[in-house]
This record gives structure tokens, C-alpha cells and sequence, in this order.
């Protein structure tokens, strides 16, 4: 490697980011730390952003026109997840961790802060999303657009008892130099959100449709473990993958004592197709979004949502355990 390749840069940057992450380590909840680490289950994704709220709200049976504002729009939402969250399906018994947006995280559910009522009455671990949305398609990837208040997120996550954040950014074809920006990114993020205390969820996604998919996921799982090399054992990750073409591609990741666990997106298959694919992955866990959610309606009766909830879960759940 010559001296000139950025990954020589990283590795110093990293190696002085490691004295201070061994610091930090004492912030993080060790109970939700083992649980997210050895418990059977999966990520619920209940993250959807501004961007994308009136797209889930569409697919949930409210249109547009039922609302008039951004705020009733939010609300509306917020009264989904709380019905998710509530919800006699949605436990610890089949779920881990959920990834929350951060109006959820803001509001509260059944009188508490949402992350309270996920670990406090459910056990589940809270997650929060932190990224602010794609860059503009460059060198075939988009990267995450800047973060300018993350310390003020971070802070606020903390005051509202956090454990670990999500961001996520895509590569679209087999690019070198764009996966390796996109992992560089996701690291560098990663780590300043370490050394506040948090466990993060690296998510460079590769789109699903890519004519290099299979490519495409060799360059980045080697760029990952190239930055991986460089950490010291005290730093904790999780990564959020798209379902490899290859099966068993993230097997010598997941085996790596710096990660916490692998999971995947469903990433546009419907869960079907979805859950099949998880099952020739052993060790790969799922943190869906549209798959999970995608039979509910604000329409159906409780008995009705909840059974098309425990319906989802449980199928999502058989493939996340799959061996």
C-alpha cells in the first residue's frame, strides 16, 4: 500500500480516535449492549423522515389530502409508530432494537418518551436516526448530506436515553472511488458518534436494482474490513447491509469482535422475497421498514392491525433465526 492511499490517512486519524472512544465506552448501557449483541429477534425500522412520511402514510391508507400541514402530517405518523409501538404483537419475544426518527424520539408514547416506553415497558432497544438525507448521485454512490448539529442530536439522544443512531447513504454501481468515500464517510461519522457514548449503525445501502450489484458489495465488504483492521477492540458497530448476491459475504464481519451485529434491509423486495433471501444468510438479521409494515392500515380494527403486525413479525423473525 503506498503511503500516499487515503487509508493511510485513516489509520492514524482512527488510531487517535481510539484513545478517546476507550473513554467514552462507560456511557453505553450494557444490558441493551448484550441484548443487541447475543438476543434473538431483529431491528424494527420505524425511522421514515420528512422526506419520505407522506409516502409511508400512503401505504398506511391516509392520503394527502387528509392533512393540511406539516404538523398534522407528523402527528399522523406519530399516531402510526404509537400504534405500532403499543401494539400486543410487538415485543421483546421477537424484536431487539427499533430505529426511531427524531420527532418519535421527541414524543411520547402511552405518557413517556417513546425510547422509555421501548426499553422500559418493552425491552426493546431505542435507536435513533441522525442522517439528514442523500447527497446528489456522484461517481455512481450518494453519500449522506453534511450533519451540521449532530453534537446537539447526540446531546439530545442522550437526555432521552438513547442507545445507538442509524444513517444511511447508497451506492448505486461498482465505483472504487465512490464506495470507498462512502465508507470513509460512514466511518468517520461512526466514530464521532462513538466517542459520545453511542453504538452505531454504519448503512451504506447498495441498491437492490444495480446491474453491479454483486460487485459492487465485493469492493465494499473489503473496504470495510480494511477500516476495521484499523480499530481498536474497544469500539462496538453495527452494520445495516443490503442482502448480499453472494450469500455469506458479511460472515468474517460478523465474526469480528467490533461489530455488534449485521442486518439487513429489505431495500425494495417485498418480505417475501425478502425473508427468502435472509435465510440463505445465516448469522444476517433483518431491520425492515416497508416489508414489516406493509400490511397495516389505520383502517383495520386492533384485532385486525395486530394480527397483521404479529403476522409480519413472526415471518420476519423465522428468517432473521434461520440457520
Amino acid at each position: 500500500m503506498e503511503k500516499n492511499d487515503k487509508k493511510w490517512y485513516n489509520t492514524k486519524k482512527l488510531a487517535k480516535t481510539n484513545i478517546y472512544v476507550k473513554r467514552r465506552n462507560h456511557c453505553m448501557n450494557t444490558a441493551q449492549l448484550e441484548r443487541m449483541k447475543n438476543g434473538a429477534g431483529f431491528i424494527a425500522a420505524l425511522d421514515q423522515s420528512g422526506g419520505s412520511t407522506p409516502k409511508a402514510l400512503k401505504a398506511y391508507g391516509i392520503q394527502e389530502t387528509e392533512y393540511h400541514s406539516e404538523e398534522e402530517m407528523f402527528d399522523l405518523i406519530h399516531q402510526m409508530r404509537s400504534r405500532i409501538l403499543t401494539s400486543d404483537a410487538f415485543t421483546s419475544e421477537h424484536i431487539l432494537g427499533a430505529i426511531l426518527f427524531e420527532k418519535t424520539m421527541n414524543s411520547k408514547v402511552d405518557g413517556l418518551y417513546s425510547a422509555d416506553y421501548l426499553w422500559e415497558k418493552k425491552g426493546i432497544v431505542p435507536f435513533l436516526k441522525v442522517d439528514k438525507g442523500l447527497d446528489e448521485k456522484k461517481d455512481e454512490v450518494q453519500l449522506m448530506k453534511p450533519i451540521p448539529n449532530l453534537d446537539k442530536i447526540l446531546e439530545q439522544a442522550r437526555g432521552r436515553n438513547i442507545f445507538g443512531t442509524k444513517m444511511r447513504s447508497v451506492i448505486h454501481n461498482a465505483n472504487q472511488k465512490g464506495i470507498r468515500e462512502i465508507v470513509d464517510q460512514q466511518f468517520d461519522i461512526g466514530l464521532k458518534i462513538v466517542q459520545k457514548g453511542f453504538v452505531p449503525i454504519l448503512e451504506p445501502e447498495v441498491n437492490i436494482n444495480s446491474n453491479s450489484k454483486k460487485e459492487a458489495e465485493e469492493i465494499l465488504i473489503e473496504e470495510i474490513m480494511q477500516h476495521m483492521k484499523a480499530l481498536d477492540s474497544s469500539v462496538k458497530l453495527i452494520f445495516k447491509v443490503s442482502i448480499p448476491t453472494v450469500a455469506g459475504l458479511y460472515s468474517d464481519l460478523m465474526k469480528d469482535s467490533k461489530t455488534v451485529r449485521v442486518v439487513a434491509l429489505s431495500g425494495g423486495y417485498s418480505r417475501n422475497e425478502a425473508d427468502e433471501l435472509l435465510r440463505e444468510n445465516p448469522g444476517l438479521i433483518a431491520s425492515f421498514s416497508r416489508a414489516l409494515l406493509s400490511d397495516l392500515n389505520a383502517k383495520q380494527t386492533q384485532e385486525e392491525f395486530d394480527a397483521a403486525l404479529g403476522k409480519a413479525i413472526h415471518e420476519i423473525y423465522e428468517a432473521s433465526m434461520a440457520e
